[in-house]
């Protein structure tokens, strides 16, 4: 009997990219997204290109609502793969942004995922299985307004929950990629033009690195060099410096 596997934000970009992984290794999918259509269109595409089974769960992840949908959909069903990927940015200062929008962004980057692994921890550490990938992100290592803040929490609760499961089968990682070519940048807006082709990364490719990674019981999956050498230079800069790189990134892509 095959496994099944739900992946958050699986309509677009690395969370497309990691139904489509998961669909070729033979996990049947789950597909959450706000746009039910498109949902249902990437399940089609899945069944008839991998042969697999697939769920559709309309959900709105800033809602209580659409997170408490998703909740007991893994509390009903046994699920061996959780994809926490949805997400979004605000391409404005804190100081000037919405504060519906701040909320709407730290409910799903931080209350959602949050609630998700409380539900299914229990269950995949009874059976002893399951893997648990947080698409987080470098800037979850720097100082980038309430987006970083978020993804650092991410990371850094991938982190413990990674150590408070060592002695068992499940497996944890935060995926931190840099700037990957999806629709996340047209969404929110931000102005990408003076970014160099080489500091771009392939959705495919880091997705398949990250699950390689996961699978070999990395906490922290850091796809590509250009990044691997970033973090590793962030890591020795004094935390002013952090701050000041941080907030110069913020504005330019305003």
């Amino acid at each position: 009997m095959s496994k099944w596997a739900l992946v958050t934000g699986a309509t677009a970009g690395i969370g497309e990219s990691f139904t489509r992984l998961l669909a070729s290794k033979g996990f049947n999918i789950a597909l959450v997204a706000r746009d039910e259509a498109r949902l249902h269109e990437r399940a089609a595409a899945l069944r008839e290109k991998y042969g697999v089974q697939t769920f559709v769960l309309p959900a709105d992840l800033a809602t209580a609502q659409g997170c408490a949908a998703v909740e007991d959909y893994l509390q009903e069903f046994d699920i061996e793969v959780l994809i926490n990927n949805a997400g979004f940015g605000i391409n404005k200062a804190f100081t000037a942004s919405d504060l519906k929008a701040e909320q709407d962004l730290l409910d799903v980057l931080v209350r959602t995922p949050m609630r998700l692994m409380h539900v299914i921890l229990p269950k995949m550490k009874a059976r002893n299985s399951g893997t648990i990938i947080n698409v987080s992100s470098v800037a979850s290592f720097i100082a980038g307004g309430t987006y970083s803040a978020s993804k650092s929490y991410l990371t850094v609760l991938s982190e413990s929950l990674h150590t408070e499961v060592r002695d068992t089968h499940v497996k944890i990682s935060a995926l931190c990629p840099g700037f990957t070519r999806t629709e996340f940048h047209q969404r929110g807006r931000m102005k990408m033009k003076g970014l160099p082709d080489f500091m771009w990364l392939d959705s495919d490719q880091l997705v398949a690195a990250s699950w390689s990674d996961a699978q070999s019981g990395k906490a922290v999956s850091i796809p590509g060099w250009q990044y691997k050498i970033l973090i590793a230079l962030i890591s020795l800069a004094p935390r002013s410096a952090v701050r000041k790189i941080g907030m110069n990134l913020r504005k330019r892509q305003r």
